[in-house]
């Protein structure tokens, strides 16, 4: 239970520390998240009852959870309460895929499918993909979960001749084709923010209108053959990406 967590914590005003009650502990809490003391998506008290287990008043429990959304280590759903927020840093200097980043931050990584096909291409699917006219794709949508948390509504498109089985994909993609040796070795990558349209709200459970992240990716064989164009709309209250910048 979430209450018992947070009778965990202990809490007590340092009477050395000028800063506002709130702040400390703010910052006590936020110590706890980053540490791993919750699980991502795990909820907590409410206010009133945060302020009546660490002996603090409501308004200092509500100005130290203000503190944490805006640090995204908490997110408020309407109607619902407060969540601990998974978050995902990713370096954009490295091709991985998203099995694996969940994994190396100690999640654990799931699908929900939406559909496993083989469909012709479209007229941008043959250009990214460098196909010709009337030719077939594998098309694979999905839900891409952490810890039970949708976390990516995603769309990925191969040629035929690469995947010409997408029943067979239950895990990572990016395992499967190294294991056909047409793991993508490379690849760019755009990045932009999008509102939710309904359809995409209702799919990933969010608001209509609410902030996205949408990613495409084509990548690249060592023989530079595009052997997939991927389509990511990403919870951004999720994802931190990092880039490491050096200057010539």
């Amino acid at each position: 239970m979430a209450h018992a967590e947070i009778v965990t914590v202990e809490f007590k005003p340092d009477p050395r520390d000028s800063s506002p009650l709130y702040m400390q502990l703010a910052r006590k809490l936020g110590q706890a998240v980053r540490e791993g003391r919750y699980q991502a998506n795990q909820a907590l008290p409410s206010e009133r009852l945060l302020s009546d287990l660490l002996e603090v008043s409501r308004v200092t429990a509500r100005k130290a959870i203000d503190q944490l959304v805006e640090q995204g280590l908490i997110v408020r759903r309407r109607g619902s309460g407060n969540y601990i927020t998974p978050r995902i840093e990713l370096p954009l200097s490295r091709l991985s895929s998203f099995s694996e980043d969940l994994q190396n931050r100690g999640y654990q990584p799931s699908s929900r499918w939406l559909t496993r096909a083989i469909t012709p291409a479209s007229a941008a699917e043959q250009l990214n993909l460098g196909l010709a006219p009337n030719t077939q794709v594998a098309r694979l949508e999905r839900l891409r979960l952490a810890d039970a948390v949708v976390m990516i509504y995603e769309v990925s498109v191969l040629p035929h001749s690469v995947l010409p089985r997408p029943e067979l994909i239950e895990g990572s993609l990016y395992e499967h084709l190294t294991s056909v040796g047409r793991e993508p070795v490379r690849a760019l990558q755009h990045i932009r923010a999008v509102n939710a349209p309904a359809h995409l709200a209702e799919k990933m459970g969010v608001a209509v209108g609410q902030a996205l992240l949408f990613i495409t990716r084509i990548g690249y064989t060592a023989e530079n053959q595009a052997v997939e164009l991927t389509h990511s709309y990403c919870h951004s209250d999720y994802y931190d990406f990092v880039a490491e910048m050096r200057r010539d």
